[in-house]
């Protein structure tokens, strides 16, 4: 399908967007809460806003990825098996998202996501150091990475910080190393899915490239700082965007609880 004729600012500011998304993106995740509402906003359908995300996010994980894995946070060792198993989850999710019960998810989604937000904020030593390893990498690819995947070509949002505490929690990896390793897999399943959506032709490929370029930037800008300031910058982040991202699910007209909420929030 042929990209829509979005004017040139429109489009400059789609980029400006990205950036500012890819910066968050690589510290804390939820770069898509920024980059999907701001193509609906700008005319894209819904289907093709997903799947232009992918291709945008896709550059933005790529560029986080390689600076971790530049600066040594990312073990080699693990990359095939954290990435092969998120990459397939991503490629099952987007073929069966016409299937999945999304309706389900956006549901439940939000409270998950407000839970996770709790528990950190809770537990300020969480993530500080290596803990108790309840799985090997491996093993957390195969099962929780993979579903996780699923569920990031299904659906998406969140699915970094899922990575995130999956790794912290069950492999025992410290925030910094666990951020690290999370945008890694959050890479792969971005590619599997996105395959998928190329292939289907949803895909606006000139503002998904140009969001792409400066996605990456604002990535590399973002990794070298979540680098720099470690856990005293990536926790606060991670704890705002899943409130940020729990909020933006429930105040979302499909969701049956939309109205309630917006009436709470005098909206």
């Amino acid at each position: 399908m042929p990209d829509p004729g979005l004017a040139l600012e429109v489009l400059a500011l789609l980029t400006a967007v990205a950036f500012a998304a890819g910066f968050l993106d690589a510290i804390a995740g939820g770069g898509g809460l920024i980059t999907v509402p701001a193509l609906l906003i700008a005319g894209v359908p819904p289907v093709q806003a997903i799947a232009t995300n992918k291709l945008q996010g896709t550059f933005g994980v790529l560029s986080s990825t390689a600076t971790f894995l530049r600066a040594g946070a990312i073990d080699k060792r693990l990359v095939l098996p954290l990435a092969g198993a998120a990459f397939g989850g991503g490629v099952a999710g987007a073929v069966v998202a016409t299937l999945a019960p999304v309706g389900v998810l956006r549901t439940i989604i939000p409270f998950i996501l407000i839970a996770i937000a709790i528990y950190m904020l809770l537990t300020p030593k969480f993530g500080d150091a290596d803990a108790k390893s309840r799985l090997s990498p491996p093993a957390f690819a195969g099962s929780v990475g993979a579903t996780i995947g699923i569920y990031d070509g299904v659906f998406g949002p969140g699915a970094g910080t899922f990575y995130l505490i999956g790794l912290i929690l069950l492999c025992g990896f410290p925030l910094l190393k666990a951020t690290a390793h999370t945008k890694l897999m959050n890479a792969a399943s971005n590619l599997g899915a996105l395959g998928f959506f190329l292939s289907a032709g949803h895909v606006l490929i000139v503002p998904g490239l140009a969001m792409g370029v400066a996605a990456a930037a604002g990535a590399y800008i973002g990794a070298r700082t979540g680098l720099k300031h470690g856990a005293r910058l990536i926790r606060p982040l991670v704890i705002l965007v899943s409130l940020a991202m729990a909020l933006r699910l429930l105040l979302d007209p499909l969701h049956p609880l939309a109205g309630a909420v917006r009436g709470a929030l005098g909206f």
